[in-house]
């Protein structure tokens, strides 16, 4: 698949989550669909558990709920979200049948360890899961700054083009900036049931 990044209806959707350690039993998921010519289109918002395994399903309903065929990728803000809540990469994008980039901000040695220590139950799925995402690519934007991504369905040149495209400043590409922001509004608002809603 090539992606057409520069055609203004280019339509990524951008997820991001939010959750208050230690306090929070689910966190808030917030997808942001925005084009090329950053202009947003849609918005959809779901939940996951604190420290469970549901992330994936999650993101998989989000995209499903908002039943559309113009989304062209899907961008994450992370793999492990929710206080380690692994997100199977590979699955969201086969089941979504569309590319994926994942961002991270900073080097790490790695996460395997902390399974293990805070999940004796089930540490084995998570770092199979983790696994199966592979590891990070570090590239530096055209603004300066160096992200770590792993990417599906494209080329290196093609994720870095994409992010390019998307963030005007910074490190973090628009679509997760203002999905972040928006988990962080709605993880004070205890009205939100749970459900996945979309506007």
């Amino acid at each position: 698949m090539r992606l057409h990044v520069h055609k203004r209806g280019f339509r990524t959707l951008g997820i991001s989550e939010s959750f208050i350690k230690g306090v929070s039993e689910k966190s808030i998921l917030a997808g942001v669909v925005m084009r090329a010519d950053m202009m947003i289109d849609g918005f959809v918002f779901s939940r996951a558990s604190v420290g469970g395994m549901d992330a994936t399903d999650k993101i998989l309903e989000m995209y499903k709920s908002l039943n559309r065929d113009d989304i062209n990728l899907l961008m994450l803000n992370g793999c492990v979200i929710s206080w380690y809540n692994v997100i199977d990469l590979h699955r969201v994008s086969d089941e979504t049948g569309l590319p994926l980039i994942c961002v991270t901000y900073n080097e790490s040695t790695g996460l395997e360890r902390y399974f293990k220590e805070y999940f004796p139950d089930d540490w084995m799925i998570r770092v199979e899961t983790y696994r199966r995402n592979r590891e990070r690519t570090a590239i530096t934007l055209s603004t300066g700054h160096t992200v770590y991504i792993r990417f599906i369905g494209m080329s290196i040149e093609e994720a870095k083009g994409v992010l390019n495209k998307f963030t005007s400043h910074g490190s973090v590409p628009e679509p997760l900036r203002v999905a972040r922001l928006l988990a962080r509004a709605l993880i004070k608002d205890s009205s939100l049931d749970g459900s996945v809603i979309h506007k």
